[in-house]
């Protein structure tokens, strides 16, 4: 029988204490969520030719919008889990404040993969800087600006996997468990809208009439 949320929360805070549990529960789920989130934008948008080539067939704006916009919040997601611990002033739930809440005997080997992490993600905090976020005034214009650091899937999966890595050995030192995050392909989600589309695609064609001679 899995465990209710409110347990697992429940279990995080009996065997690491109230902060650091809490903390890392949350941190958990929200690397869960990224690791869902961006299956379904690799299965839409980067595993496969054909799928690219059905999304154009359908609704080739909208599909290019959904792409963009997926993509920026997954950046934005990563870089806000790399952060800072405190940001003007105040408290942010990011990896960085895991190091100052753990066993003094995990703290080292923690603090390499956080600062692991922080680089695997480092592009992600730019582009939010200075294209999402924000909108950096010399970028925009092409004038004198660093330009921003190239942002592919394969740079994503890793600062994702890089994030995963850290909460797994937390986990492993205080539950002794860690989590498989990769998802498959789950009712309801692109795979799912992805077969409404192509049957409505093929419908199509056979309703089409013939052309003439």
């Amino acid at each position: 029988m899995s465990q209710s949320s409110d347990e697992t929360r429940q279990q995080y805070v009996s065997r690491m204490g109230e902060p650091l549990g809490e903390a890392s529960y949350v941190l958990w789920n929200e690397v869960v969520l990224l690791f869902r989130d961006w299956g379904e934008f690799v299965y839409l948008f980067g595993s496969h030719p054909d799928r690219t080539e059905l999304l154009n067939k359908t609704a080739p704006i909208f599909f290019r919008a959904v792409q963009d916009l997926l993509f920026e919040a997954t950046v934005l997601r990563i870089a806000r889990l790399t952060d800072p611990p405190k940001s003007v002033g105040k408290s942010n739930l990011t990896i960085q404040q895991l190091p100052d809440l753990v066993d003094t005997a995990i703290k080292d080997e923690l603090t390499r993969l956080i600062e692991e992490t922080k680089a695997a993600a480092g592009f992600c905090r730019d582009r939010r800087n200075r294209s999402i976020a924000h909108r950096d005034l010399q970028l925009a214009l092409k004038k004198n600006a660093d330009p921003l650091p190239d942002a592919t899937i394969a740079k994503v999966k890793n600062a994702i996997v890089a994030l995963a890595a850290v909460l797994n050995f937390l986990t492993q030192h205080y539950l002794n468990s860690t989590t498989l995050f990769e998802f498959d392909a789950t009712p309801g989600g692109a795979a799912s809208l992805l077969k409404v589309l192509q049957d409505g695609v093929n419908k199509r064609t056979i309703k089409r009439p013939p052309e003439s001679t």
